[in-house]
């Protein structure tokens, strides 16, 4: 099976009210939209728990790279 690589895509989400910007892979991408479907949970929703998630950690990481570890931790 060949590996799709691709740069990253930026879209828009909204935490707690506020817009950012996340640029990560397709690949991440469809595993965060196929999560929030599994769970019954808009994107943004799925976002902002990893968001407060990562908050907690003793040297929080970027929101992109926190995205990335959730989703490989938690599938």
């Amino acid at each position: 099976m060949e590996v799709p690589y691709h740069p990253p895509v930026k879209r828009s989400v909204e935490i707690a009210g506020h817009k950012t910007s996340i640029s990560l892979e397709p690949v991440f991408w469809d595993m965060l939209k196929e999560r929030a479907e599994l769970e019954g949970s808009p994107i943004n929703a799925l976002v902002a728990l990893i968001d407060a998630q990562r908050l907690e950690a003793e040297t929080p990481p970027g929101l992109a790279s926190a995205i990335r570890v959730w989703l490989v931790t938690t599938s």
